[in-house]
């Protein structure tokens, strides 16, 4: 098991470059399989999560190949449409698999998926719409049996916007018979870049970010010639939310404002100036930093995925902050991990009451999930009188690209260690 160390009280300086969105390559490396030939994708981010469905994939038939950067796909010869649990169960994104089989070979096996303990985040509606789409399926032994002669076009309203379950829908409605609409559907970024490699293959979509989304099924695609793959917006705000942290002036290449509007508007309500520039954008921490509510909500509001590291940012702050989080109920389970650290926080349903102190304290943690691990990281930047310790990093990998190197580029002191 490895861990990783800081030293905090440093301020960050420096130049960081965003890599591959982890949630727009995970659904558009599952689309690869809708047809043959070879793909080719720019910036696909070097992560746990993508060499997990990779593996998914190549128990399949599929073939990666890595040169210079780019990542090729070929699925012209898929022999298996399983995705086994002892894959499956690190990771809820494999569910990515399910619309693209479907829409191929018009059968698929999938495990109950699993991932970060942040709470339920059922299936039903991906099932529902693939129903209304005439697919039978069954469920035994915690595997979805899955198949239809044909999918067929449907109207699909999702009861709330769910980004896998759109994607998910997606990527069966552009080989169904006939037209699908999506209702209610997620407007996130990474939709846009799936939904624009879909129509690279031939697909014919339009309204992606909206919340409706329309599709025409077409009999072929082909293959993606080029894309590049959106840079990651929450690792963007993570780096951020660092800045402001540590009173630094980090510049965020590859990233643009339009994605960011509400997680930029907090950063200036904290203090905090943020510019764009014609690389990016460049963010200056405040010297002291003032204490701003959040609430979660779905795109284009402030993202669940940010909510932690905003959290270890208000511990750090004057006054106090009410953080209110709407989306996963269990998602304030880091909070034991930073009162550990020192941080002053109350919970009350899902609302985190937090009153922002000095500093923090350096001390052992161990991450729960994915962003709850980004979120001690940042944490630890700021801890005195010792080191801190973030264990269970596996949880970070799955997300975060080569973090405590970028941050040591920034002045951090920050390694990894075998524990």
């Amino acid at each position: 098991m490895e861990k990783i160390i800081i030293e905090g009280g440093r301020q960050l300086n420096g130049t960081v470059t965003i890599s591959g969105a982890k949630n727009a390559a995970l659904p558009i490396t599952a689309a690869s399989i809708l047809t043959g030939g070879w793909h080719r994708f720019h910036r696909v981010p070097q992560l746990r999560d993508i060499e997990t469905i990779r593996k998914i994939m190549s128990k399949m038939g599929v073939v990666f190949e890595e040169q210079d950067g780019v990542l090729s796909i070929n699925s012209d010869n898929i022999t298996e449409c399983e995705a086994p649990y002892d894959l499956v169960k690190t990771m809820r994104a494999s569910i990515l698999l399910l619309g693209p089989l479907l829409a191929r070979l018009g059968r698929a096996r999938i495990s109950l998926p699993g991932g970060c303990a942040i709470g339920a985040r059922p299936i039903n509606l991906h099932l529902k719409a693939l129903a209304a789409m005439g697919v039978d399926m069954t469920l035994e032994h915690g595997y979805i049996n899955a198949r239809v002669d044909r999918l067929k076009g449907a109207n699909v309203f999702f009861d709330i916007p769910t980004v896998t379950g759109t994607e998910n829908i997606m990527m069966a409605a552009v080989k169904a018979e006939g037209k699908t609409v999506l209702r209610n559907a997620a407007k996130e970024p990474e939709v846009i870049d799936l939904a624009v490699v879909l129509r690279k293959m031939g697909a014919l979509i339009e309204g992606d970010g909206t919340d409706t989304i329309t599709i025409r099924g077409v009999k072929n695609l082909g293959a993606v010639q080029e894309h590049v793959v959106i840079t990651d917006r929450i690792e963007a705000g993570t780096f951020m939310v660092a800045a402001a942290m540590t009173g630094g002036s980090i510049a965020i290449e590859g990233c643009r404002s339009a994605n960011m509007e509400a997680v930029i508007e907090k950063l200036r309500a904290v203090g905090a100036e943020v510019k764009e520039t014609d690389s990016g954008l460049h963010i200056r921490g405040p010297k002291t930093v003032k204490s701003v509510d959040i609430k979660t909500m779905p795109y284009p509001g402030f993202p669940t995925d940010l909510q932690a590291q905003f959290m270890a940012l208000m511990c750090v702050a004057e006054g106090s902050s009410i953080i209110t989080e709407t989306i996963f109920e269990n998602r304030f389970i880091h909070v034991s991990e930073l009162q550990r650290m020192g941080a002053n926080i109350e919970i009350s349903g899902n609302q985190a009451i937090v009153r922002g102190r000095e500093y923090l304290s350096a001390a052992p943690v161990m991450a729960t999930d994915l962003r709850a691990s980004a979120s001690l990281v940042l944490a630890g930047l700021v801890a005195l009188e010792g080191r801190t310790e973030v264990h269970r990093i596996y949880h970070l990998d799955r997300g975060y690209e080569a973090m405590e190197e970028k941050f040591m580029k920034l002045g951090a002191n920050i390694r990894r260690e075998t524990a």
